[in-house]
């Protein structure tokens, strides 16, 4: 451990992250709104009600004509301490378009001022409220996915077990893209073949310490599900497609928690995207849209009447 892995030093050093890209928000928003052009709908901005407080969320809207559509809920990624709801509106406009659902994209609580467990709850609130409230706003709140990128995966499968562990609301399937599924295993000991992948050693420490600074608590099945520690049997927890990238760092985790869900018949598909690193979606390849229609095709069919 570095001097990074001190809870002082990750905090201050997330700090300085978040107003680096506060000041890029602009750039960061543009270059979003360029990628997959030709996926265009309707937004419209709401205010989730949670235990620490309301969680901005920008809803996306299927032009289909039914009226009481699917409801995705997204997360998003930044190592449970960047805010980028940004990032994150290609993949919701493909999902809107092609999967004709609607997509509740949630700017949740960060840390360091909202550590662990206060992410993973917000979001389970979030998904709870989403659910019961579909009448009020016009989706069908039965017909329930949830998904994420990078942290936002992780939180995923966080709201994940939580319905199973709390006895709901009905989930039809978690779309964990490229998650951080064992915070316990230092991010010095997770590799990658690239000579400078996107996530770097450095990066972790700073991300999983400013989220979890009590090392012990590192294995909470919240946090680490695919951490050896959690023997508790998962049957019965919502369908998983889990996307991971064969040069991620991250890849070996999101394998092996595939290779749990796949044990108790929870699994749809592990999809491992060749030759790509982390967040290798945020240009317009081939290779995001092959996973985007991925996704778009397995959420379709999970909320099919």
């Amino acid at each position: 451990m570095s001097i990074l892995g001190t809870p002082l030093v990750a905090d201050v050093v997330a700090r300085l992250m978040q107003g680096a890209n506060r000041l890029a928000a602009g750039t960061i928003a543009r270059r979003a709104a360029s990628l997959l052009p030709e996926y265009r709908v309707r937004t419209r901005e709401i205010a989730v009600p949670t235990a620490v407080g309301p969680a901005r969320a920008v809803v996306y809207l299927p032009s289909g004509r039914d009226p009481a559509p699917a409801v995705h809920v997204n997360f998003h990624g930044g190592g449970y301490v960047m805010r980028g709801i940004t990032l994150d509106d290609p993949l919701c406009r493909y999902l809107a378009s092609e999967a004709g659902v609607v997509v509740v994209n949630v700017d949740y609580a960060v840390a360091p001022r909202h550590r662990f467990p206060v992410p993973a709850r917000q979001a389970f609130d979030v998904v709870r409220w989403v659910a019961d409230h579909g009448g009020e706003h016009g989706w069908d709140g039965a017909r329930l996915t949830v998904g994420g990128q990078s942290a936002g995966g992780g939180l995923a499968a966080a709201v994940a077990r939580q319905a199973l562990e709390l006895g709901g609301p009905p989930i039809a399937l978690q779309v964990l893209h490229y998650p951080p599924l064992d915070l316990a295993v230092s991010p010095a000991d997770k590799p990658s073949p690239l000579a400078k992948p996107l996530l770097r050693p450095w990066m972790g420490e700073v991300f999983d310490t400013a989220y979890v600074p009590d090392r012990s608590a590192r294995t909470d099945p919240l946090v680490s599900p695919a951490n050896p520690a959690d023997t508790a049997d998962l049957t019965g927890i919502a369908p998983a497609l889990v996307v991971t990238a064969e040069l991620d760092r991250l890849r070996e985790e999101g394998a092996r928690y595939a290779r749990r869900l796949r044990a108790v018949g929870a699994l749809v598909e592990h999809h491992d995207v060749a030759g790509a690193d982390h967040g290798y979606d945020i240009d317009d390849t081939e290779e995001t849209r092959t996973t985007y229609a991925l996704m778009a095709r397995h959420v379709a069919e999970a909320v099919r009447v």
